[in-house]
């Protein structure tokens, strides 16, 4: 895979799947009559249309944690029998303090086959709601799911978090887009999350804005090219984003990127900043960014050091492990401590030269592809394993990689 040396592209990136998904539930809920427009074309947002719009009873929505933890809770809120399944991994990662929390709600859910994972038998109902405790460092989505379907709950829903939060923004971005349906939810306290008992609200148009995990791939080329006047323009995307992971401007200042918002869109362009000692981040809000900043970080031998990733390990793939076993491949040890972080203060003389050849495994992990991609501008005879994973977020990524 080679990349070339002048970088200069606007780039239509796909619509956030975190807000596509949050969306089609919601106006699932709402009565299905609002016209959802700019809806993402990946694998996450397409099974889950499919499962909202089947009539089997089987809903199998693949490798989609948003799809499996969303459907969970819409299926348990709503009238029919179906059960959920999904890929081997899937059926490998935990769902038991969601589906707990959906019985304590009313819900009739029960295990195909291991205890605490998919698949699940979901006899759908109207839930009486009430109040419930979840632990707060769980996955967001959890939350979430269990917020969206709140309006629709006879005694409503009061949502008490346990411990420390983690991935609020998408959280926060779950409360907004129900509001805007007409939902009334708001944070009573730090911890509390209460959602009053009332229907949503079509609209007539909701459309979806662009992805800022996706803009996070173009952040990492602009900072690893060694072209000084590289300019990449991202349109429709805001400034004032529902997404978490719009913190990426921030994040690559001290890696050499400037953002700047213009009619055209974002544009991306080097600027010269002085390089910190370390750069030490806390990602418990944006833990799908933490690919791309370890492997920008690693290609730049910018020494970091970050935590809050305690989520990554039940990801699509242990996503931790990956990323200490694919740098070791280029000579890179980075350490880690405590499931949550992850470090490296001393490149030394271990990294391969830039002619080595290199075989990146991606472990079924579109954001494995996508952040280790761009190291092709350091490393040219690298080479991506199963690159195809990329269609569960961003299916256009090597015909947009291929327009440069």
């Amino acid at each position: 895979m080679k990349l070339p040396h002048h970088l200069r592209a606007t780039i239509s990136l796909p619509s956030s799947k975190s807000i596509c998904n949050r969306a089609l539930i919601i106006a699932a809920l709402s009565g299905k009559q609002t016209q959802l427009q700019n809806l993402s074309d990946c694998d996450d947002t397409r099974v889950l249309v499919r499962a909202l719009q089947s009539e089997e009873e089987v809903i199998d929505i693949m490798a989609a944690g948003t799809a499996m933890r969303f459907s969970t809770a819409y299926f348990s809120a709503t009238p029919g029998t179906h059960i959920v399944t999904g890929t081997e991994r899937m059926r490998q990662r935990p769902i038991g303090v969601l589906v707990e929390a959906l019985r304590q709600l009313g819900a009739d859910i029960s295990y195909v086959d291991a205890e605490g994972f998919p698949p699940l038998r979901i006899q759908g109902k109207p839930l009486k709601g009430g109040c419930i405790s979840l632990p707060a460092h769980v996955s967001s989505q959890y939350i979430s799911a269990l917020l969206m379907i709140g309006p629709t709950l006879a005694e409503g829903l009061c949502l008490h978090l346990e411990g420390t939060i983690i991935s609020r923004p998408y959280i926060d971005m779950t409360i907004s887009l129900m509001r805007q349906f007409g939902a009334q939810a708001e944070w009573t306290d730090n911890a509390t999350i209460r959602v009053a008992p009332q229907s949503y609200r079509p609209l007539q148009v909701f459309s979806v804005e662009s992805d800022w995990s996706a803009a996070s791939y173009w952040y990492e080329l602009v900072a690893l090219s060694p072209d000084p006047e590289a300019r990449i323009v991202l349109p429709y995307l805001f400034q004032n984003s529902l997404q978490g992971d719009s913190r990426i401007q921030k994040f690559f200042r001290p890696l050499g990127v400037r953002t700047e918002f213009t009619p055209e869109g974002v544009v991306l362009t080097k600027t010269q900043t002085a390089a910190p000692a370390a750069l030490r981040l806390d990602l418990s809000e944006q833990p799908d960014l933490a690919q791309t900043l370890v492997v920008t970080c690693a290609m730049v031998r910018q020494p970091f050091h970050f935590t809050g990733l305690q989520t990554l390990k039940i990801k699509e793939t242990d996503r931790i492990t990956a990323l200490r076993t694919e740098l070791k491949k280029m000579g890179i040890l980075v350490s880690e401590a405590r499931d949550s972080e992850l470090f490296c203060s001393d490149f030394g003389a271990t990294a391969l030269p830039p002619n080595a050849f290199v075989s990146i495994d991606t472990y079924d992990d579109h954001r494995m592809a996508m952040a280790f991609a761009p190291c092709a501008l350091r490393y040219p005879a690298l080479r991506i394993n199963h690159p195809e994973v990329v269609s569960k977020s961003y299916p256009a990524f090597w015909q947009h990689l291929e327009s440069l």
